[in-house]
C-alpha cells in the first residue's frame, strides 16, 4: 500500500481536566491521540510532551499494528511519568513509518460535555 500520512506530528494545545462527570471510563475527561496505520508495516511510535515551565516527558512508546488505528488517551500515558492533570502542554509524535493523528478533548467537567477534535499538524 502506498504510504499515507507522515512521520512526524505535532499538537501544541494539550490539556487534561482533572474532574469530570457521568460514567468512567467512557465520560472521564481525556485527551486522545487517534494515530491511523495504513502501512504494511507495525508504526513505533514515540511521544514527547512540552510544558511552559519544565523540562519534556517522554517518550513515551506505541505500537500501532499496520493496517491498524489505535486511539491512545494521554491519560492512560503512565511510562516514563504520568501525563500531568490540570496543566498545559504539547506533544510531538515521531513514527517509524508514517501514519495520521487526530487529537481529540472530551472536556466533562460540566453536565453539558465539551468535544474537541482535529487534525494535527503534520511536519
Amino acid at each position: 500500500m502506498t504510504a499515507v500520512g507522515t512521520t512526524t506530528w505535532a499538537i501544541p494545545e494539550g490539556y487534561i481536566p482533572s474532574g469530570g462527570t457521568g460514567p468512567e471510563p467512557e465520560m472521564l475527561s481525556h485527551e486522545t491521540a487517534c494515530i491511523l496505520n495504513a502501512a504494511d508495516e507495525d508504526a513505533h511510535v514515540e511521544i514527547t510532551l512540552y510544558f511552559a515551565d519544565r523540562e519534556p516527558a517522554g517518550p513515551y512508546r506505541v505500537t500501532v499494528p499496520a493496517r491498524r488505528t489505535v486511539h491512545q488517551r494521554f491519560n492512560d500515558l503512565t511510562d516514563p511519568e504520568p501525563v500531568p492533570r490540570d496543566t498545559p502542554y504539547a506533544s510531538v509524535i515521531r513514527s517509524d513509518v508514517p501514519v495520521v493523528v487526530q487529537h481529540t478533548r472530551l472536556d466533562s467537567r460540566q453536565a453539558e460535555n465539551a468535544l474537541l477534535s482535529t487534525i494535527a499538524h503534520p511536519t
